[in-house]
């Protein structure tokens, strides 16, 4: 599969709007199977986006270019912080986030979801994860094991001062769970009441590695990678219930 994803600059909202019409017609010219925009790609934190207008272009975008599949960032709707996937003018799949960040007020903002998601597209099943989900490695796996997904999107909003937590854990989700991991993070936003730099775009094979860009759009990802894999976590995974923890209680005086 090729995969296209978005360096996003966030501005106003019209400046937005005709960013995702271009990006959405570059990247379909361009053979992308898969397009990922990042969190709150259209609106941020400071700005207003309505849901029926986002989902009006999403829903254009997508019929005008059939071939990919859009994961759209995410959008506020319904008090969640939601992402939205569409092929050929439909809604194929909707997340909300589940693990909201608390040091940007998340919890105050929106409530969260209640469920893990994952959507196929074609031959593959890609779970989506949702910025501060990557922290949860529980998540990754129940995707991994009970979804059978094979491929882990995640749109992000992560600053570029912790990149290499944001790459690591990236990478780490790829690893322990034998699927490629790809992260699509806000690039910046420039607003008079939001200015952020963001972290960068990182993609990572079955076998943790990461997969190279010549134009930091664009990967190719090569199926075959996943039989380079010296052990299959998803087939070597052994299921345990019991936890037992030894030792002394402690003193109750």
């Amino acid at each position: 599969m090729r995969v296209y994803l978005s360096r996003w600059v966030c501005l106003d909202v019209a400046s937005n709007l005709r960013r995702l019409e271009e990006e959405g017609e570059e990247a379909a010219e361009l053979g992308a199977g898969l397009v990922v925009f990042p969190e709150l790609f259209l609106q941020g934190y400071t700005r207003h986006v309505t849901p029926r207008e986002a989902m009006t272009r999403f829903r254009d975008i997508s019929s005008r270019h059939p071939g990919p599949a859009f994961v759209f960032g995410s959008i506020e709707e319904e008090r969640r912080n939601r992402i939205t996937v569409w092929r050929g003018g439909r809604e194929l799949a909707a997340y909300d986030k589940v693990h909201l960040f608390a040091p940007n007020g998340e919890h105050e903002r929106w409530e969260a979801g209640d469920r893990y998601v994952g959507v196929r597209v074609e031959d593959w099943t890609i779970g989506l994860l949702n910025c501060n989900d990557i922290r949860f490695p529980e998540q990754a796996r129940a995707l991994t094991l009970a979804g059978r997904c094979d491929m882990l999107v995640v749109p992000a909003w992560w600053p570029w001062r912790r990149d290499d937590v944001w790459a690591t854990l990236l990478r780490a989700r790829a690893y322990e769970n034998g699927v490629w991991t790809i992260g699509c993070c806000v690039a910046a936003s420039e607003s008079e009441n939001e200015r952020f730099s963001g972290a960068g775009n990182h993609v990572f094979d079955p076998a943790g590695n990461p997969v190279p860009t010549g134009d930091d759009h664009l990967y190719e990802l090569d199926r075959s990678v996943r039989t380079r894999v010296i052990v299959d976590p998803r087939v070597a995974y052994v299921p345990i219930k019991q936890v037992e923890v030894g030792g002394q209680p402690p003193d109750s005086r």
